[in-house]
């Protein structure tokens, strides 16, 4: 009896980790958009540097679980942009290897984010010697997001943000239509919409870029033709 009791308090005990750990990264997640999205930048720097704190308070607590180390790596990420050249280039290596760190304990860290904003940096950030950058190792990541969570916002909008950087709207459109169109998480709404809206403009200007890719072709036919 007292065996079945122990037992019981222990799935009682795990259950309320997990709900209490669930309810701290969703409260990192909207306070980061919040800042993200609706804040100055010139306000945003010291934004990030608390909710750095909470993340790297959480990680402590929760040393075994890759979330925390996600959303330090994303902080850290963010936070580069109001950083000295120098100091963002550190901050960019620190939340490379937490993420890789994050992968390492839980491939599908927070349904295939870890890998979207893996493969980002890596397709974002300068190539050797200044830094990490690689556009195989950027595709192969973001890729791997979209085999874990087919129908992400963040990972289709990734993947057609680096296929437009690699001049191939056509195929980048498809990403952004996905992106723009999947329903957004019911607990994260202005996190999700927010990204969606980027995704309809993204998509918007790929279909610009493809027009005036064909209308560039077209009189340069034209002109070949004409000097004949």
């Amino acid at each position: 009896m007292k065996k079945l009791v122990f037992v019981v308090l222990l799935l009682l005990s795990n259950q309320c980790f997990a709900e209490s750990l669930k309810d701290s990264l969703k409260s990192i997640e909207a306070e980061w958009a919040s800042v993200y999205y609706s804040m100055p930048k010139s306000k945003q720097g010291p934004a990030y540097l608390q909710l750095l704190d909470k993340a790297t308070n959480l990680a402590q607590q929760y040393p075994n679980a890759a979330e925390p180390m996600f959303w330090q790596a994303v902080l850290k990420a963010t936070y580069a942009e109001q950083q000295d050249a120098f100091s963002a280039l550190g901050a960019i290596h620190e939340a490379r290897d937490l993420l890789i760190k994050a992968i390492k304990i839980n491939p599908e860290t927070m349904d295939g984010s870890a890998y979207v904003t893996l493969g980002t940096l890596y397709y974002m950030v300068p190539k050797w010697p200044i830094s990490f950058g690689d556009d195989n190792t950027a595709k192969q990541m973001l890729e791997t997001a979209l085999k874990i969570n087919p129908d992400g916002i963040d990972a289709n909008y990734f993947y057609g943000d680096f296929l437009l950087s690699h001049n191939k709207p056509n195929d980048a459109a498809l990403y952004f239509k996905r992106a723009s169109a999947a329903p957004a998480r019911i607990e994260q709404p202005y996190a999700d919409n927010r990204l969606k809206d980027e995704a309809r403009l993204a998509l918007k200007n790929a279909q610009e870029q493809k027009t005036n890719g064909e209308k560039g072709l077209f009189l340069s036919v034209f002109n070949s033709a004409s000097a004949k």
